[in-house]
Order: C-alpha cells, then sequence, then structure tokens
C-alpha cells in the first residue's frame, strides 16, 4: 500500500492538471461555450507550465549525472588502489582443482623444478596432474629437473610418459644434487597472460610425509608479476648449470 501511494504522489500532477486544463479549454472552445481570448492564455500558462517542468527535470538530471559521475571516479580510485595478490595458498580442499587449473593452462616451455615423483607414480593422480601438461598442444616442452634420488621413480613414469600423445615433449630430466626443500613448477599461463608457478616445499607442514609417498598439503600459486618469479628462474638456472650429465649423453 505504502509503495502504491508512493508511487502515486510521485505523479508530475502539475503537468496533468495543465494539459487538462487546456483539454477542457479546447472543447469548450469547439462547443462555443468559450471564445479565443479564454481559451489563448490557458494554452499560455500550460506552455510556461511545461517549460517550468521541462527545466526542473534537466537541472535534476545534471545532478544526477555529477553524482553518477562522482561515484564512478571514486570506484576508480578505490579500483586503483586495490593490488592483487602476489601469492596465494592453496590449501588442501582447493590443491588438486587449483593444480589441474594450472596444467591444463599452462604454455610454451615449462620447468618441473625438484617435484616429488612419488606423488605421480598413483595411475589416477598421474593422469589428473601430469599427463594434462604433457598431452597440453600449447606446451612446447617440459623439462624437469631432479634430485638424483628420484632416478628409480623416473624408470617408473618413463613407459607411461612415452605413452602419452604429447610424450616426445618431455626431456630427458637434468639430475643435480637438490637438498630436498623448494619444489615448483614454472610456466606461461593461458588465463593471465603471464608467467606463473606452483610453489611448494619439502616437509611438514606443506608436504605429508608417509612411507610411500610425499604429496602435498599446501602450495603458493605465485601470480604473474610476482617479484619471487625472478628469484625462481635463477635458482633453476643455477642449480642446471650445475647438473650432471645423464647417462645416455657420457
Amino acid at each position: 500500500m505504502a509503495m502504491k501511494l508512493k508511487k502515486f504522489l510521485g505523479y508530475e500532477w502539475d503537468a496533468i492538471a495543465g494539459i487538462l486544463a487546456a483539454v477542457i479549454a479546447v472543447i469548450l472552445h469547439l462547443l462555443h461555450v468559450v471564445d479565443e481570448k479564454v481559451v489563448l492564455p490557458i494554452l499560455f500558462a500550460l506552455l510556461g507550465l511545461l517549460f517550468i517542468n521541462f527545466m526542473r527535470h534537466t537541472r535534476n538530471n545534471e545532478l544526477t549525472a555529477e553524482k553518477v559521475e562522482s561515484t564512478a571516479q571514486t570506484v576508480e580510485r578505490i579500483q586503483a588502489s586495490l593490488k592483487s595478490p602476489d601469492v596465494v595458498l592453496v590449501g588442501p580442499r582447493r590443491l588438486r582443482t587449483v593444480n589441474e587449473h594450472f596444467v591444463r593452462n599452462m604454455s610454451e616451455d615449462t620447468i618441473w623444478f625438484n617435484v616429488c615423483l612419488s606423488m605421480y607414480i598413483p595411475q589416477a593422480l598421474f593422469d589428473a596432474l601430469l599427463k594434462p601438461a604433457i598431452d597440453n598442444p600449447l606446451v612446447s616442452s617440459i623439462q624437469f629437473v631432479l634430485d638424483t634420488s628420484q632416478k628409480d621413480l623416473w624408470q617408473t613414469l618413463q613407459p607411461r610418459i612415452a605413452d602419452c600423445s604429447g610424450g616426445f615433449k618431455v626431456k630427458e630430466p637434468r639430475w643435480c644434487q637438490l637438498s630436498k626443500t623448494t619444489s615448483f613448477i614454472l610456466a606461461d599461463s593461458q588465463s593471465s597472460g603471464g608467467t606463473e608457478a606452483l610453489l611448494s616445499f619439502w616437509g611438514e607442514p606443506f608436504m605429508a610425509q608417509s612411507t610411500e609417498q610425499d604429496v602435498p598439503r599446501f602450495i603458493f600459486h605465485i601470480q604473474k608479476n610476482s617479484e619471487l618469479l625472478p628469484h625462481l628462474v635463477e635458482l633453476q638456472r643455477a642449480q642446471s648449470r650445475s647438473s650432471t650429465p645423464s647417462p645416455e649423453r657420457k
């Protein structure tokens, strides 16, 4: 009821009354009840009333436009002051989803530094976390930089990798003497248009250790333009320079 009353009161009653008066005057004139001397003042008064009403609405529209412009500028200032996080911590609930999204959107040359190969041994995890990256047509190459202690695991994974349609893109690992601390995947991302990384660390609480395999619990999603990315690139380059030659290259 209140809404209907508000809507009713919102009508332009002054303009409606003026129009009705003009219509009645014209009808009376056509019926020869009143002459032009009465009709013309009414019409002129109506024109003046409509002009005043028009000017009032014009001013209201200008005020509204000024408020909209002021609000837009305020929103722009707020957006400019907000900065996307350089690093996002991903917990167990979203770990697999973020990892799958990352490998499906990676492109160009990719670096897999000190990753734990044991987590790819179960076929389900291999199919979800590694195979999509290998078969991704946007990926040019996959370069593992691994500790020499993972050679046996690599031998186990090699046949599965070879069976993938993009298996030829997986290069022979660069074998290094790595301390089990930092682990990351570095690649360009189609979704963000820049270089990103998934960063983790060996040991608790970031990686759950069991008798069979080490499984990540938490990872850091390093966003594009993060100041951390150049340090990761330099880390893998430094380790690659000290890598031991593979048996095939001897």
